[in-house]
């Protein structure tokens, strides 16, 4: 007779940015199934589609299982197995070497969403000596992080809990793709139980169909609106006074710009009509307390650091900062920081005035580069060569504006290795590919680097082939570049972390999860953690580094407005990044159900837009740019102004066996993408990648 062992074991997804709590069915060791966990708080028992079906992903017959060095010329598709030794002796003797020939500063690591090991690729570069580490977050979550921390002193986020009367969700889908600290949930509850909702997207998305009110504006202008709604809250005396005389500083000027954007001038802008703009702009004042749920589309324009900036002012001007069901602080876990982890003060001051695209203020704070400033030194030997790169769990060749730019400098790199579940378009470019372990096959910390106030315990439950957390990956290398004092194995590294608590890991483990104490109203007895104690809505770090310190609207770089000569050959305004609930970024569309769910990738066209030009939903289109043309599936629809195309993007085609690129370059929307630094927000280097213009015609 054959015993068979089943059981059900507790985790937390990272299919996303994860953080849902899920039942993890096993058999014999094989993970069979995968459901929501009604017991945890994040999501109880919800789950989206990526995450019940990542067990397809885990056993994938086209999975790396084992490491690889390239066999053949760069690109060709040409592989060979290797031993975990020879893989990591190789990468260590590389970047050893050219650390001493040219510096620390010629090695550069990438990460891309993560898979929640962005300490450790920090604790590793830090201690090689490279300040250049590049990564999604120039223009994504970061830059939430960044402008909040110069504004109110920390990232602000929904306090569902204290059960808020007014949600604004602005440029944000958080039903389909559950990102950061939010959950579908939360914001589905919260609707339940009868709050107003404010949604601020150019597309009419589930969430903008169920509005209170829907502002639809031209992508793009979402500072202007911002600004056109505050204009309305102070003329119309709908502003906390109590909260602004004691806890605002520069009020006196933020009036004077705001003055600047008058509800008709911001209307011209924008798209949205006044009465529109005035009436959001005192509901959300006078429903108290609200809170403003806001997502990665702001932060891909140069706007980026004021979108972000002038969200946090609307909370604080209307007294919904720091307050239950406002935007609130969350109290931290008592484990260590992902900066104290990271060991930021270990790498030297003369490195990190080496950091790439250090011109870009904001961003160098948080110690993150813009990808530009790599591809520019890997392309033109300025300001330095980079010689090496190391990418974990990113394929920039898909993700990254200008694609073409992005695959001649990883084509140029003199050495290259991915860490990765699969040959991605990027990973086919290395040198040497490691196989990386998923969220099911080590233990782990969940929701680490997020600002919500609890981390999760994520046990090791299945092995598959050779593959390797990227956490051990950092350790071994490490030890093998002179860093063997610093790194012991992964238990004794989160017993590090968790170190605060008083609790170790078989303790953590059993108890599931760990919490911070969230206290209301600090500014009452502490202000706020800025330079002058308040909220700056003029910024005095923001002066002292020579940009603006008040919020301002700047047109992107390729609009109607700012490049009325491009109207004539395309006359649309293109916006890129819709999500789906199937994918995320580049990830997924080799998994069965996933893919079956959603088999092309689509462009999102007006009805009136398509009989202009011969199109029928289904049909195959060119979406056609400055910089060359994608083929996409068009998908009718009335909720897009009929001036709007939106496009889906980070789409490859990993079936296509005989192109070792995958189609890399077939309906990748970032072929039209543009990279230009004069395009990047000017303190963040966030790319402009949301806006620009483009044509549309049937791919016959």
């Amino acid at each position: 007779m054959t015993t068979r062992t089943e059981k059900i074991v507790r985790s937390n997804c990272r299919g996303c940015h994860g953080g849902c709590g899920v039942l993890v069915h096993v058999r014999d060791g094989v993970i069979t199934r995968i459901e929501g966990d009604p017991d945890f708080p994040s999501n109880r028992g919800s789950m989206c589609s990526k995450g019940l079906a990542f067990a397809q992903l885990v056993y994938h017959p086209d999975r790396l299982i084992y490491p690889m060095k390239r066999a053949g010329a760069r690109g060709e598709g040409k592989w060979e197995r290797i031993s975990w030794d020879e893989a990591l002796d190789t990468i260590a003797e590389r970047i050893s070497r050219i650390k001493a020939e040219n510096g620390a500063e010629s090695v550069v690591l990438g990460y891309g969403t993560g898979r929640n090991y962005e300490a450790f690729l920090y604790r590793f570069a830090n201690l090689f000596g490279t300040p250049n580490v590049i990564t999604a977050g120039h223009m994504c979550y970061g830059p939430r992080i960044a402008a909040t921390s110069i504004t109110c002193g920390r990232l602000p986020v929904c306090d569902y809990a204290g059960k808020p009367r007014l949600v604004m969700v602005w440029g944000n889908n958080v039903v389909w793709t559950n990102a950061d600290e939010y959950k579908g949930t939360d914001l589905s509850g919260a609707l339940a139980s009868g709050a107003k909702l404010i949604v601020v997207d150019p597309r009419l998305t589930y969430l903008a169909g169920r509005a209170d009110i829907w502002l639809q504006l031209r992508p793009g202008t979402d500072t202007a609106l911002a600004l056109g709604m505050a204009n309305v809250i102070i003329n119309e005396g709908l502003y906390d006074r109590a909260f602004v005389e004691k806890y605002v500083h520069g009020w006196d000027q933020f009036v004077e710009r705001v003055g600047e954007y008058s509800p008709e001038r911001v209307a011209e802008i924008t798209w949205v009509p006044v009465d529109r703009i005035r009436a959001a702009a005192r509901l959300y004042a006078q429903t108290k307390p609200a809170c403003i749920q806001w997502g990665v589309a702001i932060e891909q324009t140069i706007n980026c650091t004021d979108n972000n900036r002038t969200l946090a002012d609307l909370m604080a001007i209307t007294g919904n900062l720091d307050v239950p069901g406002g935007n609130v602080f969350f109290g931290a876990p008592p484990i260590l920081t992902t900066s104290q982890f990271a060991l930021h003060r270990d790498l030297p001051a003369a490195q990190r005035e080496k950091r790439l695209g250090n011109q870009f203020k904001l961003a160098d704070r948080i110690a993150i580069v813009t990808p530009k400033a790599c591809w520019d030194a890997i392309l033109t030997g300025k300001p330095y060569p980079v010689r090496a790169l190391m990418l974990h769990g990113t394929n920039p060749v898909m993700t990254r504006a200008n694609a073409r730019e992005v695959y001649a400098a990883l084509q140029k790199v003199e050495f290259l290795s991915v860490a990765d579940f699969f040959l991605t378009p990027t990973a086919e470019l290395a040198d040497i590919v490691l196989p990386a372990s998923t969220w099911l096959e080590f233990d782990d910390i969940g929701n680490f680097i997020f600002r919500n106030g609890w981390v999760a315990a994520r046990p090791a439950i299945a092995q598959v082939g050779e593959c390797r957390p990227d956490h051990l990956m950092f350790m071994e290398l490490g030890k093998r570049v002179g860093q063997s004092d610093k790194w012991q194995d992964i238990v004794s590294d989160l017993n590090n972390i968790l170190q605060p608590s008083g609790i170790r890991w078989p303790e953590f483990l059993e108890g599931g999860i760990l919490q911070g104490k969230t206290e209301y109203r600090k500014h009452e007895k502490k202000g706020f953690p800025t330079p002058t104690g308040k909220v700056e809505l003029y910024s005095t770090i923001m002066e002292q580094w020579g940009y603006d310190p008040l919020p301002q609207f700047r047109e992107v770089p390729e609009s109607p407005v700012s490049r009325p000569d491009l109207l004539k050959d395309f006359p649309y305004v293109l916006i890129t990044g819709a999500r789906t609930p199937t994918f995320f970024h580049s990830k997924h569309r080799m998994v069965p159900w996933l893919r079956e769910a959603h088999p092309d990738p689509l462009v999102e066209i007006h009805p009136d837009t398509a009989a202009r030009h011969d199109i029928k939903d289904g049909d195959w289109v060119w979406i056609e740019g400055t910089r060359g043309r994608v083929r996409q599936r068009a998908r009718l629809t009335a909720g897009i102004d009929p001036r709007v195309i939106a496009a889906e993007h980070a789409w490859w085609y990993p079936e296509d066996k005989d192109d070792p690129g995958h189609g890399w370059d077939r309906s990748n929307i970032n072929i039209l993408t543009d990279n230009a630094l004069s395009g990047h927000d000017p303190a963040m280097g966030a790319t402009n990648l949301r806006v620009l213009l483009c044509r549309v015609y049937r791919a016959d």
